[in-house]
């Protein structure tokens, strides 16, 4: 009786030896398979790839401003709107403006009158030189006339006295003149009316107050959307001060943050994949390693992280990795700003540079919405000027004569107007008549 129960027992031990047994080999059996497949995952892709969930959509956030202060009278764009390069966002108050141009044109009218007295000052005392030059001619042949006669006794010694200090009058006359002549031409130099200094600064006053007026028209400096409109109907502005913003959403990025150790094969221009939360697994986005950062996020913080304690616990840190996206599946599938994404880095060609090796050769975002046509106000300074000038063409003849180089003609007639030194003449002793006649009237024929 007690043979087949020890039988039984030694049955059952044997069997669950044998199910330890298997289920040993089978646990290694899957520890192998397990290990084998991550050994392959990591050969296959875990080498080749890096991936992160720590990727955020980014883009250029302009903001609009104004050049100058006003009261907003209008506002023509709200948030989510489309705009275009040039279009105006606000209007301001033009009251002021249109008085400070009026105020320039004034001035620079009474500037161009001011200057064409100088001018037409400077024709007077050139006239006055020449007077002058024939009163000193006259007064020399007067006086060595005078001079002759005396040596035969028909004048007397008081007589060329008198025409001598005539002589000496009339050359301190013409010096005094030449001096006044020489201070107007240093006052207008070798210039006209329209390109006198005075009237230049007045002129670019005009264009300045110009400027203002047609700067109290904000416009949008990018084409994009409107975002962060902060400005409010009839609020007085300030220059500087945000307005709103504009996302061009054809230049949108990825700002991927990868953990430091995943960095060692990453290089600019390697392919990325991404997927966005927003559309999921169906729309798959192809982009490019642009640049790796130059620090890690804790680096760059407002407030840096101090690791000199005595507790310190090391942390991985991530470096931000710039990633440019295509512009055509941008415009088919339309990303936001700070949305999520999932980055895949193709790392299998590390060939490339961590780093920049030359700098850019184009500007990153350029405008052309500033510019102005400048036509119209210089049309209207030529209009001022000719008005209020001796010639209405004297603006635009001299303009031509400046870019043709013919201002000999006039740089020699400054040169002309230099005094000339006047040869003073030497003060003769008066001949004493001789014989009874008077010194007043000539001697009477012998009969």
């Amino acid at each position: 009786m007690d043979a087949p129960v020890a039988t039984t027992s030694a049955s059952a031990a044997q069997l669950m030896r044998q199910r330890r047994q298997t289920w040993l080999a089978a646990c290694t059996v899957a520890v192998l398979v397990v290990a084998l497949l991550a050994t392959a995952w990591w050969w296959l892709y875990a080498s080749r790839y890096q991936s992160t969930d720590d990727a955020y959509v980014a883009g250029d956030l302009v903001t609009v401003m104004p050049q100058v202060s006003g009261t907003v009278v209008a506002i023509d764009a709200d948030e989510t709107d489309l705009v275009h390069a040039g279009q105006e966002l606000v209007r301001l108050d033009t009251t002021d403006a249109r008085i400070a141009l009026a105020d320039a044109e004034q001035q620079l009218a009474r500037t161009v009158r001011q200057t064409r007295t100088v001018f037409d000052n400077r024709d007077q005392l050139s006239a006055v030189v020449g007077q002058r030059r024939a009163e000193l001619d006259r007064a020399l042949a007067d006086y060595n006339r005078r001079k002759d006669l005396a040596a035969t006794g028909a004048v007397s010694s008081e007589e060329v006295g008198h025409a001598h200090d005539a002589l000496n009058a009339a050359r301190d006359a013409l010096i005094a003149a030449q001096k006044n002549l020489a201070a107007s031409a240093a006052l207008v130099g070798h210039t006209g009316i329209a390109d006198n200094p005075d009237v230049q600064a007045a002129a670019t006053q005009v264009e300045r107050a110009w400027l203002g007026l047609q700067r109290t028209s904000v416009r949008a400096p990018v084409t994009g959307y409107v975002a962060r409109r902060s400005v409010q109907l009839g609020e007085r502005i300030a220059p500087g001060g945000p307005l709103m913003a504009i996302v061009p959403l054809e230049r949108l990025r990825v700002d991927a943050n990868f953990r430091e150790v995943q960095l060692k094969h990453m290089r600019i221009g390697q392919p990325v994949t991404l997927i966005a939360d927003l559309y999921g697994g169906r729309v798959e986005y192809r982009g490019t390693v642009a640049g790796l950062g130059l620090g890690t996020g804790a680096a760059f913080a407002l407030l840096p992280a101090q690791n000199a304690t005595g507790n310190w616990i090391k942390v991985v840190q991530r470096v931000p990795v710039r990633i440019a996206l295509d512009p055509r599946q941008l415009a088919a599938h339309p990303l936001r700003i700070g949305l999520s994404m999932h980055a895949t880095v193709d790392v299998r060609d590390d060939s490339g540079q961590q780093l920049a090796r030359a700098p850019r050769q184009e500007p990153v975002l350029t405008t052309s919405a500033y510019d102005m046509d400048r036509r119209e106000i210089a049309a209207r300074i030529e209009q001022i000027v000719s008005e209020n000038e001796r010639a209405p063409q004297a603006a635009r003849e001299l303009a031509q004569r400046v870019r043709s180089g013919d201002l000999r003609h006039e740089a020699g007639q400054a040169e002309s107007l230099r005094p000339q030194p006047v040869p003073r003449a030497p003060l003769q002793p008066p001949v004493q008549p001789s014989g009874p006649s008077s010194p007043l009237r000539p001697r009477r024929p012998s009969t």
